[in-house]
């Protein structure tokens, strides 16, 4: 996540409705069941092993740590066979270095990673599931590692993403498409976010919402040994969207889910401070799922062996029941909120 400092469900089932048009959620179809149980610690663990492993040295933006993590999240997509925007021509989106500009740092050429999955019924309508994969480097000669900021995330979207595509290879949708959007620069200034959001591969007015994921491996020490999971701006722009988010919690994976953030005005204004936000000031739905700022944040000490995978497995199969009915559902989320800044 930036320092604040730089500012830094179903094809099949989808929902019932009664006659009195009262939208119910389901999440025992056959489909579901079986991508949902597709996400495992095992797959998370490894991969995270290697995104926030030294040979990375810490995947500072542009950095050549950082694109060989890029080049290591590619292959996983080709082996899981999801590929990438037909607009795009490639998994990469250049973010080039004049974009990256804004707080007066010179940074080299660097590249957004997006895979992507058609939806079956209603294909131009996008769902943006995201992460940073950029960390901030290596310092004094000591690597920073960036296991849970945000490697956590980034084996998350990987992994949520081959779950809606074994679902997809048994039939089971999505109806709407999937984009997996894993953004640069986030540590620097939100950069790679925002270079979509400028130069967006779909449309934004055909963006139905951004599920965004920075750092859920986790936890802080109001919350230590809890299960729970601070979500922030599910409510800001759509009151479908924090309906949608508990429902599929309380049908699925029961954590606490904590508001603390959800608010603006908050001193920490964590709602602007991830790539959600390059999304939500274009009036796109968004959520913002986060553990909070524990003592390894931004220090050497965030590395792989420091990370709860029963945790950051729960988290990430939350986000995918999420995204499940959001990709799924008859109609897209209502948009009936207005972003504040």
């Amino acid at each position: 996540m930036k320092n604040i400092k730089l500012y830094g469900f179903f094809l099949g089932f989808a929902l019932l409705q009664s006659c009195s048009t009262t939208k119910t959620f389901e999440y025992e179809g056959k489909g579901f069941q079986e991508a949902y149980n597709s996400i495992t610690l095992a797959e998370l663990k490894e991969n995270l092993y290697v995104i926030a492993g030294d040979e990375m040295q810490g995947r500072d933006t542009g950095s050549p740590g950082q694109k060989k993590a890029g080049e290591y999240m590619i292959e996983q997509y080709k082996k899981m066979g999801i590929g990438f925007p037909k607009a795009l021509g490639s998994y990469y989106q250049k973010v080039p270095s004049e974009a990256m500009k804004k707080y007066g740092e010179t940074l080299p050429d660097s590249e957004n990673i997006l895979a992507f999955i058609e939806g079956s019924e209603k294909p131009d309508e996008i769902i943006v599931i995201s992460a940073h994969y950029d960390h901030v480097g290596t310092k004094n000669g000591e690597i920073y590692n960036g296991a849970d900021d945000d490697g956590s995330g980034t084996v998350a979207v990987m992994e949520i993403a081959q779950a809606f595509n074994e679902a997809k290879k048994k039939g089971y949708g999505p109806k709407r498409s999937i984009l997996f959007l894993h953004v640069t620069g986030e540590e620097h200034g939100l950069f790679g976010s925002e270079y979509y959001s400028d130069h967006p591969v779909f449309p934004l007015v055909n963006t139905v919402a951004n599920l965004n994921i920075d750092m859920i491996g986790r936890d802080d020490p109001e919350n230590r040994g809890k299960k729970y999971v601070y979500v922030i701006g599910s409510e800001m722009l759509s009151s479908d969207l924090k309906k949608i988010s508990e429902t599929a919690n309380a049908k699925t994976e029961k954590l606490e889910l904590n508001y603390k953030y959800d608010d603006p005005k908050d001193p920490q204004r964590l709602y602007y401070r991830s790539d959600h936000y390059n999304f939500a000031k274009h009036n796109i739905p968004v959520a913002f799922y986060f553990d909070g700022i524990h003592e390894d944040y931004h220090k050497p000490t965030d590395t792989p062996d420091r990370i709860d995978y029963d945790i950051l497995t729960k988290r990430t199969k939350l986000v995918f029941a999420t995204a499940w009915e959001l990709a799924n559902r008859p109609d897209r989320i209502v948009v009936d909120g207005k972003n504040e800044r």
